[in-house]
């Protein structure tokens, strides 16, 4: 008589995260004390004991953003940016903000966001546009009170010098497109070593930069004036893309490592970038006479 091994026990199914669950994985990730005072990052709307199974991650709570979440059957949008970062005393539907509350509140979609933590956190924004030019090794630009080892921006040395052309074309070529592109100032030739790097708005920054020894910064949002003022004293020389897209390579990192985070309690998480470019600019002309 033949005997046969007892089968091995089937693994138990993997139960779903619930709401609050998946924005406790966001605060390990980002953790709220490396906000800046004025920035708001909290769960926005949504049942923290309902069930999340599938999270859209996208840059702006906006309506196509919206539109994407409801068409994928996500529980759970989670965007960079809040919805409402002043406050507000109300969400009527005639709003347009109120009415993307009212969307999501009727799908069953929660809505939380982690804004200038994830720009400070390690492996945040600011480590993956460091990472997106080829820096290495990068330190804090603006080190956090609550964990200098974190916080706003990066600094490091290109393994090798390059040209301030070669470096705007490679950073171009890493950014995901929108249609202003990738504005650059400074001395095209000039060789360059040391990079500084911030998403978002960069104007508070540019000190930072040239205290930090850079040759170049990569940031957004800048303007005319200081921008101007800033390259007549000399460098660090200027790459200015768009607010969405230098904030946007933060969310790859950030899927990969909600996902993880899930796995190693047990649970599966299904993850998506939103791919939807929300930048405000639909397309740039070209100025000037035309023959």
């Amino acid at each position: 008589m033949t005997s046969t091994a007892p089968a091995s026990p089937r693994p138990a199914p993997s139960t779903p995260l619930t709401v609050g669950q998946v924005e406790e994985l966001l605060r390990q990730v980002a953790p709220n004390d490396l906000a800046e005072s004025w920035d708001s990052n909290r769960l926005i709307c949504g049942d923290p004991a309902e069930p999340v199974s599938s999270v859209l991650l996208a840059v702006d709570p906006v309506a196509a953003v919206v539109d994407e979440a409801l068409e994928r059957g996500v529980q759970m949008l989670i965007t960079h940016h809040p919805l409402y970062l002043r406050g507000t005393d109300q969400v009527s539907a005639a709003d347009p903000k109120g009415r993307l509350v009212h969307r999501l509140i009727r799908a069953g979609v929660a809505l939380a966001n982690a804004h200038t933590s994830l720009d400070s956190a390690h492996g945040g924004v600011a480590d993956a546009l460091a990472r997106a030019v080829g820096l290495t090794g990068a330190r804090v630009l603006s080190p956090s009170t609550a964990d200098p080892q974190q916080g706003i921006g990066r600094v490091a040395d290109l393994e090798e010098p390059t040209t301030l052309r070669e470096l705007a074309q490679k950073a171009a070529a890493a950014l995901p497109d929108s249609a202003p592109g990738l504005l650059v100032g400074g001395d095209l030739d000039a060789q360059v070593t040391r990079v500084a790097v911030s998403g978002g708005s960069g104007d508070s920054l540019l000190g930072l930069a040239r205290q930090a020894g850079a040759d170049v910064f990569l940031t957004a949002d800048l303007r005319h004036h200081p921008a101007s003022e800033h390259l007549e004293a000399g460098r660090p020389f200027l790459l200015c893309g768009t607010h969405w897209a230098t904030e946007w390579v933060g969310l790859p990192p950030l899927a990969r490592r909600l996902e993880e985070l899930a796995s190693k309690q047990g649970h599966r998480l299904s993850v998506t970038v939103s791919q939807a470019v929300t930048d405000p600019w639909a397309v740039r002309l070209p100025t000037g006479p035309r023959g």
